[in-house]
C-alpha cells in the first residue's frame, strides 16, 4: 500500500515530468522539424494534433488498465513506451517517419493523467489534495521546460536528434528509479472499458469535461506555437525561443503550486477548485487579447507570454481536483480519461486553426481565436461553480 507522504507525492511528481520531458520535447522542437522537413505552419498544428490523436484513442483503455490493474505496472510501461518513441524521433529521417512516431508518442503518454491522479490520490497527505494535484502538475511543465532546454541546448552544440537521444536516456533512467521508489495499489483485477453513461448522469462532471475541451485548446496551441512566435515574430534566434519556452513552462509552474495551494486555502474540493481555474482563466483571456490585437513591444508580447504560463499553463492542477473531486475513488482512472479525452479533442482542433490563420492572416488571429476559448472556459466554469454549489 502507497503511503501518504510528500516524498511519495514528490516520486510520483518526479514520473510526471520524465514522460512530459518526452512528449513536449515534440513541441520544443518545432523550429528544427520546419527547417529540416520544410513544414509549413499548418503542418506544425497538424504534427501535434497526430500527437494528441494517439494520445486520445488510447486514453479510456489506459484509464481501464489503470482502475483494473493499479497504476504502478501502467506508469512503468508508459515510461518505457515514450523513451523509445523519442529515440525514433530523434532517429526519423523522412516526415512521414516523424508523424508515425509522434502518434506513438501520443499512445505512450495516454496513461499519464489517469495514472498519475489515481497515484495522487492514494499518497496526499491529508487535506493537502489540490496541493499535492499542483505538485504534480508541475512535473508536466517542469518536464516540458527542461525538454526546450535540452532541445535548444543540444541542438547549439551539435543538433537536435541528439537531444531526443538524451530525453529518451534520461526517461529509461528514471523508469528504473520509479520501479523501486513507488509501491502503488491494486485494481480490481479486471480490464473493462468503463460504462460513461453512469458519469453523463453527474451534471458538474459533465461540465467540467466540457471545460477541458476550452483547457486543451489553450493549453496545446500555446505550447505548440509560443517557440515560433517567439523565433518568427519577436526575433529571437532558436536558441533564445527556446529559452523563452522554458521560462513560460517555469511560469506554468509556479502557477500550479499556487493555484492548488489557493484552492486549499479555500477550503477544498470541486467548488473552490473550479473558482481558481475560472480566475485563470479570466487572466488568461486578457492575455491572450493584448497578444491578438497587433504589433506589440517584445517586452509586453513576454509579459503576455509569461502571464499565460501562470494563468491558463498553470491551471491543469486545479481542473484536475475539480474533476477527481466529482467521482468516486475507485472511478477515478476512468474519469480522468474523460477529461483528459476532452482536454485532447481541444489539443486535436485548435492548433492546426492557429496554424492556418497564422498562415494566413497572421498570429493576432490565431491569438484572438484562444482568446475566445479562455472566455467560454470562464463560463463553463461558472455553471460548474453554481451546479456543485446546488449540489447537482
Amino acid at each position: 500500500m502507497t503511503t501518504r507522504s510528500w516524498r511519495t507525492v514528490a516520486v510520483v511528481a518526479g514520473w510526471q515530468a520524465a514522460v512530459s520531458l518526452c512528449y513536449y520535447a515534440l513541441f520544443s522542437a518545432t523550429t528544427y522539424f520546419r527547417g529540416e522537413f520544410g513544414l509549413s505552419r499548418t503542418l506544425i498544428g497538424v504534427l501535434t494534433a497526430v500527437a494528441t490523436l494517439g494520445y486520445t484513442l488510447n486514453l479510456f483503455p489506459s484509464g481501464a488498465a489503470v482502475d483494473g490493474f493499479g497504476e504502478r505496472r501502467v506508469m512503468l510501461v508508459a515510461v518505457g513506451g515514450l523513451a523509445v518513441s523519442a529515440a525514433l524521433i530523434g532517429l526519423a529521417p523522412t516526415p512521414l517517419v516523424l508523424f508515425a512516431a509522434a502518434f506513438l508518442l501520443g499512445v505512450s503518454y495516454a496513461p499519464g493523467m489517469p495514472a498519475s491522479n489515481r497515484a495522487i490520490l492514494s499518497s496526499a497527505p491529508s487535506g493537502k489534495g489540490s496541493s499535492a494535484m499542483g505538485l504534480k502538475q508541475v512535473g508536466v511543465t517542469a518536464g516540458s521546460g527542461a525538454a526546450s532546454l535540452l532541445v535548444a541546448g543540444v541542438a547549439a552544440l551539435a543538433t537536435w536528434r541528439w537531444g531526443f537521444g538524451a530525453i529518451a536516456a534520461l526517461a529509461g533512467g528514471y523508469a528504473l528509479v520509479f520501479a523501486v521508489s513507488y509501491e502503488g495499489t491494486s485494481g480490481s483485477g479486471e480490464w473493462t472499458l468503463p460504462d460513461v453513461r453512469a458519469f453523463s448522469q453527474n451534471r458538474a462532471y459533465v461540465l467540467v469535461v466540457l471545460a477541458g475541451l476550452f483547457v486543451g485548446a489553450t493549453i496545446f496551441t500555446t505550447v505548440g506555437y509560443t517557440l515560433l512566435y517567439a523565433d518568427e515574430l519577436l526575433n529571437f534566434s532558436p536558441v533564445a525561443a527556446g529559452v523563452v519556452l522554458a521560462a513560460v513552462q517555469a511560469a506554468g509552474s509556479a502557477g500550479r503550486l499556487g493555484a492548488g495551494s489557493l484552492a486549499d486555502r479555500l477550503g477544498g474540493g470541486a467548488r473552490a477548485a473550479a473558482t481558481v481555474t475560472g480566475g485563470q482563466a479570466a487572466v488568461a483571456t486578457g492575455a491572450f487579447t493584448l497578444l491578438g490585437v497587433g504589433a506589440i513591444p517584445r517586452p509586453v508580447a513576454l509579459a503576455a507570454l509569461l502571464v499565460l504560463g501562470v494563468s491558463i499553463l498553470g491551471s491543469t492542477g486545479v481542473y484536475y481536483s475539480c474533476l477527481t473531486a466529482l467521482v468516486p475513488r475507485e472511478e477515478v482512472g476512468a474519469a480522468s480519461a474523460g477529461g483528459q479525452t476532452a482536454i485532447n479533442v481541444g489539443g486535436l482542433f485548435f492548433p492546426p486553426a492557429f496554424g492556418y490563420l497564422a498562415d494566413t492572416v497572421g498570429y493576432g488571429a490565431g491569438w484572438l481565436l484562444l482568446a475566445g476559448c479562455a472566455g467560454l472556459l470562464v463560463v463553463v466554469l461558472a455553471a460548474v461553480r453554481r451546479s456543485v454549489g446546488r449540489g447537482v
